[in-house]
Order: C-alpha cells, then sequence, then structure tokens
C-alpha cells in the first residue's frame, strides 16, 4: 500500500528565511517546528524537503554549504525526521533542469522512489512556487503567511486548499483532514 507524506519548503516554512543562507550559525527553527514534525511522524507520514536554493546557481552560496543549513536545521530538529531532503540549485530562468519549484520533478521522484500516494499527500510552503508545484504533482497544497512575499499571496492563496498562519495550524488541519478522509 502506498504511504501518505507531507512535503514542506525550507526557508520560512522550516527555518526563518535569511537569503542565500550558508552559514549555519544563523539557522533558527520556526515556531514549534519540533511538535508540528513529531505528530506527522507519529501519524505514519513519510516527511520530504523541497527547496529552491537558487544562491547556488548564482553563486553567492555553494552546495556544501546548503547541506550544512540542512544538517544543522536537522541538528536543531532533536531528530531526523525526514525521509529526504531535496534541493534544487539552479537560478530561476536557468536552462539546466534540476526541479526547481514549481517544477514537480523533485516531488515525483520521492513519490516514486518510496511509493507515495500523492493524492493523499500535502505540500506546506510559502511561496506561489511552493502551491504551484504541490498542484502540480498532484498534492493538497497548504499556504503558510509566513514569508513576506506579499505580491504573491493572493495568487498563492487562490490555488491552495488551506491558508495557515503558523506551521502548527497547517499540521493540524492535515490530521483533521486525514481524520474527515
Amino acid at each position: 500500500m502506498k504511504k501518505s507524506a507531507v512535503f514542506f519548503d525550507r526557508d520560512d516554512t522550516l527555518i526563518k528565511n535569511v537569503p542565500y543562507l550558508g552559514d549555519p550559525s544563523l539557522v533558527t527553527l520556526m515556531p514549534e517546528a519540533r511538535e508540528s514534525l513529531e505528530k506527522l511522524r507519529n501519524h505514519q507520514f513519510k516527511l520530504f524537503v523541497v527547496s529552491n536554493q537558487s544562491g547556488v546557481g548564482r553563486g553567492y552560496i555553494t552546495q556544501e554549504q546548503v547541506h550544512a543549513v540542512n544538517q544543522e536545521m536537522v541538528k536543531q530538529l532533536g531528530s531526523d525526521f525526514f525521509t529526504e531532503i531535496y534541493s534544487a540549485f539552479s537560478a530561476p530562468g536557468s536552462l539546466f533542469d534540476d526541479g526547481r519549484k514549481p517544477n514537480p520533478k523533485l516531488v515525483l521522484e520521492a513519490a516514486d522512489r518510496y511509493e507515495i500516494d500523492l493524492t493523499r499527500s500535502y505540500f506546506i510552503g510559502d511561496r506561489l512556487s511552493d502551491m504551484q508545484c504541490a498542484r502540480n504533482a498532484g498534492c493538497h497544497a497548504v499556504l503558510l503567511l509566513t514569508g513576506d512575499y506579499q505580491d504573491e499571496k493572493t495568487e498563492a492563496s487562490a490555488i491552495s486548499d488551506y491558508i495557515a498562519h503558523s506551521l502548527k495550524e497547517a499540521i493540524d488541519w492535515i490530521l483533521s483532514d486525514v481524520s474527515r478522509s
């Protein structure tokens, strides 16, 4: 039987956004991140991170720095909640297709590799590209109003299944949605 999953954007979803973050000492978890992930794990969800890290493609940071930041996030969470962390390193407009959102390539790769039922899965993020990626992959789209992308909020809201003000609220909605199914 295929499993359900929750896919997360990283910046302004799991950790506070620092543009082109390459310094692990600047990682700060979003409020209640650990508790929210624990709830999902207790309900047998597979958890993934799918993050655009265009700072690599722009030459601002390296892939090694992105990995170091991801490892610090996992360390601060106190547990490796994630089945896998996927990053797209290309810059916007790049001809190299590494799965940069809204392209669902990385979500589809995870679904194939880990036998995920995307129709029973969710994508949580704070950007229009996250909501588009969710739709393109066939997941439920959960918009967090935690980022500074006000110019995207109207369009992102229109294609999301739920709009949350916090990660905890998003997780509570997912768990109630699953219980209604």
